[in-house]
């Protein structure tokens, strides 16, 4: 029996990155990890030949335009990537009648719910690049039947950037920092989430699933248990979403209920504290004889002029 062929686009990305890691660990499974050097999305031409010449039985879509404030200013760009680029990739798993994930957001929602969203919910995104993903998730539903779409959010692990890891970057430079409290959402480990979608394509399960880590927090709760998780003193001082003006708004409150997983009788997530946890111990084990970060550099998104820096969040 030949193995299950699983194409990974994205696969530079933290949440690729970690999908291609998993994957090769797997037996009877041989996955294909794509870059945006392997494969241009946006072209449905190469994208046709690639995707015919691997055969995949499995596109997991990961890649995508992800600058949420940089989409506001080109939205052209956004578009032709999150939604021409799935549009291209759907069609070609049309074709070879292959199971399909793509990877969505909490920004196809306003924010304007006072309770956890359901998969049902009626999507009403704020700004550009919610409203790509939006069109993604249409062109998947459009031109497949084998679909999973996970919408998941505030995503964080040991791969590229994430907020966890400015944080960290933070502590080294200041004692002091300011996060905003009238966020809401469910931080999201990449670990967790790959191991939901690796149990979700090994069945017939599609449709539309909310997965993030259980529970829900806002930014400065976030960043208080960062820091108390690495063992950190740090100042943590709250403040609103109106003193952080941002190009692209942001939803107040975007918590995911993971009603889908649990009607299809899959694990429930593991809470998102609990998941902080198990991420520390792996990044201190990987990271434990190398710098963590560049001393001397501060991350993007500090306000340098104010005695401490705020955290606009994306």
């Amino acid at each position: 029996m030949s193995p299950l062929k699983v194409v990974v686009t994205g696969a530079k990305g933290q949440l690729g990155t970690e999908l291609v890691s998993i994957l090769n660990e797997e037996n009877e499974v041989e996955v294909v990890g794509l870059s945006r050097e392997d494969l241009d999305i946006t072209d449905p031409t190469q994208v046709q030949k690639k995707i015919y010449e691997l055969m995949p039985d499995v596109v997991i879509h990961a890649a995508a335009y992800t600058n949420v404030d940089m989409a506001e200013d080109v939205p052209d760009t956004a578009f032709l990537v999150n939604g021409i680029g799935t549009k291209n990739l759907a069609i070609a798993a049309s074709k070879l009648k292959a199971k399909f994930v793509f990877i969505s957001t909490d920004y196809v929602f306003n924010g304007d719910s006072k309770k956890p969203i359901g998969e049902s919910e009626t999507p009403c995104p704020l700004g550009v690049y919610g409203q790509t993903k939006l069109a993604g998730e249409n062109y998947v539903r459009k031109y497949l039947g084998k679909y999973f779409i996970v919408r998941t959010s505030w995503v964080y692990g040991v791969h590229g950037k994430n907020f966890v890891k400015t944080m960290l970057k933070l502590s080294d430079k200041i004692d002091q920092v300011m996060v905003v409290d009238d966020q809401i959402g469910s931080p999201t480990y990449t670990f967790d989430l790959a191991q939901c979608i690796l149990r979700l394509i090994s069945t017939d399960k599609y449709g539309i699933y909310h997965v993030t880590n259980s529970g829900s927090c806002s930014w400065h709760e976030f960043a208080l248990a960062i820091f108390e998780e690495a063992n950190i003193e740090m100042n943590v001082v709250p403040c609103k979403t109106d003193e952080f003006p941002r190009k692209a708004p942001r939803p107040h409150y975007s918590v995911l209920n993971n009603t889908a997983l649990r009607e299809n009788g899959f694990p429930q997530m593991e809470n998102w504290r609990k998941a902080l946890t198990h991420f520390f111990v792996r990044f201190s084990n990987e990271n434990r004889n190398q710098t963590i970060y560049e001393k001397g550099k501060h991350p993007e998104n500090t306000c340098n002029s104010q005695k401490y820096p705020k955290l606009p969040l994306s």
